[in-house]
């Protein structure tokens, strides 16, 4: 059940972010709405099916973006390794971890694909990209990814409840 509450939500996630996330960026920065409950799903406690919501968020990212295929399925596979470390790191604080993992996240995505880019033969100043796309974005993900941690952990409790103790 997981897994499809998982294929649907990223399905309506990549709708609304190639709509209207896209459309409202700050200078030339947007969020990213699927990375950021990539994030939030990979440091839930009770959650065992994150690869598979990774795999399913990848896809969808991969499908609307103008990057190669594999970009966003394989940095975003990253991108939830570093979510579950930081679970296992920093586990009183899953607010801290959340910012933590959408800071480092938000780069690790923004240069790989700034990378790809340059692979691809789209030549771009990287001082322009890291002022008018990188900074931007990251400030964006970061108003995000607390009110996107609360709805992933109510959804967690909703998919995953506690078992009661008699």
């Amino acid at each position: 059940m997981a897994n499809l509450a998982g294929l649907i939500l990223f399905g309506i996630l990549a709708i609304i972010q190639s709509t209207i996330v896209s459309a409202m960026p700050l200078l030339n920065g947007t969020a990213d709405l699927i990375l950021l409950f990539i994030l939030a799903w990979a440091l839930q406690d009770r959650v065992t099916s994150v690869w598979q919501w990774c795999l399913i968020g990848g896809i969808f990212a991969s499908l609307y973006s103008a990057l190669p295929f594999g970009v966003y399925l394989i940095t975003y596979f990253i991108c939830a390794g570093i979510g579950r470390l930081l679970k296992q790191r920093v586990w009183k604080a899953p607010v801290l971890a959340m910012l933590a993992a959408t800071f480092i996240s938000t780069l690790l995505v923004m240069f790989i694909s700034f990378a790809a880019r340059l692979v691809s033969g789209v030549n771009l100043p990287l001082i322009s990209v890291l002022n008018l796309i990188i900074l931007p974005s990251l400030i964006l993900n970061l108003i995000l990814s607390v009110p996107i941690f609360s709805i992933t952990h109510d959804l967690a409790g909703w998919l995953y409840p506690e078992e009661l103790k008699v």
